[in-house]
């Protein structure tokens, strides 16, 4: 799993003033950023730093109530407060420069309509939902990091089922019927070779995945984080075996692409009017997610505020096993593209008819 590298926003803003002038990329990511370099003088930085600040904008990000939130909360919490589904956050008043005001939705269909509409300037969305706006307008939004990789297990009270393939045989129940869950699990089982010989039953709640395997002892869920996290402390009976990552990383980890759950989008207008704005916005996004990876326990109780997780104890365990990231640059072409060609090739309405064009991956 690629793994966030921290940038400070002085550099981040240093080398958005290089931009200007094509001579470097500024980023966050994991694995081997762009390019970091700051330009050589100080007084350059110094300049660019003066530009970035002297621009009085807010940026309005809207996301949703579940994992690829988790990786912002920090970021919520320094800019403007975390925000709850019923009470986005407002700027602090009499701010200047970049600021932040939050929005928290229970399903993208409510965040759908904000990007649309021009009513939300950044936007944490599922991998496919970022391809389906950039066709329904026209090359609209552009891609600006990937924030969470793949979420799924297997989880299951059978004790026979210790890897993958052993899905064989067995009826297997998933909520996401027609989106990202129910196509990535059919290009695995095809890759497995089991397809044929797996039986999958759909449910409407990951509420209802989890009662159907305590009252069937040999089924089998598929259950995202951190919903996972808080079935099984609820039933020790039950265990989560196997990583749907794992698994994606041993089929088709060699083309480069990732099992992308969750990217961050931008309106293309605001991308162009507003460079400073997503350089900063990126740079301190990194940090967020090395600091809520890098401390759980500390980052738990603003999880639950934001109503991603009920209890503390199990944002604290969830985290880690959440693949929060902030990915940029090449890494997140590679990754994201080769995701969403497997969803294409599975049904082309799930990415809006068409892979989207070169535009949509964001380069600074």
């Amino acid at each position: 799993m690629l793994k966030s590298t921290n940038i400070t926003r002085r550099q981040a803003l240093a080398a958005l003033g290089s931009i200007t002038a094509g001579l470097a990329l500024a980023a966050c990511g994991t694995g081997q950023t762009e390019s970091t370099d700051a330009p050589s003088s100080s007084d350059a930085s110094s300049s660019s730093d003066a530009s970035a600040a002297s621009e009085d904008v807010t940026v309005r990000v809207a996301s949703l109530k579940g994992p690829t939130t988790i990786g912002l909360v920090s970021m919520m919490d320094t800019t403007s407060g975390v925000p709850t589904e019923d009470a986005p956050t407002e700027p602090a008043e009499g701010s200047t420069g970049i600021t932040y005001s939050y929005t928290i939705s229970g399903a993208a269909d409510q965040v759908l309509p904000l990007v649309i509409q021009g009513e939300t300037d950044i936007a944490l969305v599922p991998s496919n939902v970022a391809s389906v706006l950039y066709n329904k307008t026209n090359g609209g939004i552009r891609v600006i990091d990937v924030n969470t990789l793949g979420v799924l297990s297997v989880v299951s009270g059978d004790a026979s089922v210790e890897q993958f393939e052993d899905l064989a045989g067995h009826t297997v129940y998933l909520s996401g019927q027609g989106a990202t869950p129910e196509y990535t699990l059919n290009y695995l089982l095809d890759q497995a070779g089991i397809r044929d010989q797996v039986t999958i039953e759909f449910k409407s709640e990951h509420s209802e995945c989890a009662a159907a395997i305590q009252a069937d002892p040999t089924a089998v869920a598929i259950l995202p984080e951190p919903f996972t996290t808080a079935t099984l402390a609820k039933d020790s009976s039950l265990s989560a075996p196997v990583s749907l990552t794992d698994v994606w990383d041993r089929y088709a980890g060699g083309s480069g692409s990732q099992f992308v759950m969750g990217v961050t989008i931008a309106r293309s207008e605001f991308v162009d009017q507003h460079p400073a704005a997503i350089a900063d916005f990126l740079s301190r996004h990194a940090e967020s997610v090395d600091t809520v990876n890098g401390d759980p326990a500390a980052a738990a109780p603003l999880v639950v505020k934001a109503g991603i997780v009920a209890s503390e104890a199990i944002a604290e365990k969830a985290i880690p096993k959440c693949n929060i990231v902030c990915t940029t640059g090449e890494d997140m072409r590679s990754a994201l593209s080769g995701y969403l060609q497997v969803l294409y090739d599975a049904d082309a309405s799930s990415v809006g008819g068409s892979l989207p064009g070169d535009d949509f991956y964001y380069e600074a």
